[in-house]
């Protein structure tokens, strides 16, 4: 979809090469702020492109979209800089993706959204609160954040220990986190989702039901996790969708997953 007046910048939250997020800015002033994390398992096969297109598309309903890329495995990320780069990512857009925007994002209304690894990530960033001081993506008091108003998680991992037992792409979780659920467990803690709900977070699970890469199980069992410890999430069960519609952005996977985000801010 084209928009009119749409204007693309770039920022910089590091040194590395991949740790760089895009901004797509629609005409508007006090835009509210998406952030699109993109998936492939963490991995350096699929980057920042699987993003650009959801991007683009947010900005046709007044939202300026920020997508995200960062450190993947096998190109300088991992545990912890994966989850540090996306945490310091949404940051700089308070400061730098401002000063790109000319005083218009709207900091106040900022909601993530995240595809596979990327809901993970989504997820996590909403969960940063509770967070130990001092890890990754922690909040440190004398520094600014961006704290985000909820997140769409599309075919999240969002159990890694149990992603991990199952061997989810062929051990990516394992390949994230260094080692086994087993053999690292405060790290699993740390970055898993599931482990932090109870602490108020707006999370929306868009899961396709013929998705063969990440089952719903993820979905469900976080969703069930949260409702029980008082959060407000829900589960939108979409029956013959898989994995990757729900990043098409003519498909009705992508659709939900929009308005759901838009209703976040």
């Amino acid at each position: 979809m084209t928009v009119t007046g749409l204007q693309v910048g770039e920022f910089r939250y590091g040194h590395h090469p991949s740790q760089f997020a895009r901004i797509y800015l629609p005409p508007g002033n006090f835009l509210p702020v998406a952030v699109v994390v993109h998936g492939g398992f963490w991995r350096t096969k699929h980057g920042i492109e699987l993003a650009d297109p959801l991007a683009e598309d947010l900005t046709a309903y007044g939202v300026a979209a920020v997508a995200v890329e960062y450190r993947r495995v096998g190109a300088g990320g991992g545990w912890p800089t994966t989850m540090a780069d996306v945490a310091r990512a949404v940051d700089q857009i308070g400061t730098v993706g401002q000063d790109l925007a000319q005083g218009r994002l709207r900091l106040d209304r900022v909601a993530a959204v995240g595809h596979s690894a990327g809901g993970q990530l989504a997820t996590w960033l909403t969960h940063r609160r509770t967070l130990r001081a001092g890890t990754a993506g922690s909040i440190d008091n004398t520094t600014p954040w961006i704290p985000l108003r909820g997140a769409v998680s599309q075919a999240g991992v969002l159990d890694l220990k149990l992603a991990s037992a199952q061997h989810l792409g062929d051990g990516a979780v394992d390949d994230l986190m260094d080692g086994s659920g087993g053999s690292v467990p405060q790290r699993y803690h740390h970055s898993s989702p599931i482990a932090h709900v109870g602490d108020g977070a707006r999370v929306v699970c868009v899961h396709g039901e013929d998705d063969d890469v990440v089952p719903i199980e993820q979905s469900r069992r976080y969703v069930d996790a949260a409702v029980a410890a008082g959060d407000p999430a829900r589960l939108v069960a979409l029956s013959g969708v898989s994995h990757m519609d729900l990043v098409d952005p003519g498909h009705i996977g992508w659709q939900v997953s929009r308005d759901s985000l838009l209703q976040l801010i």
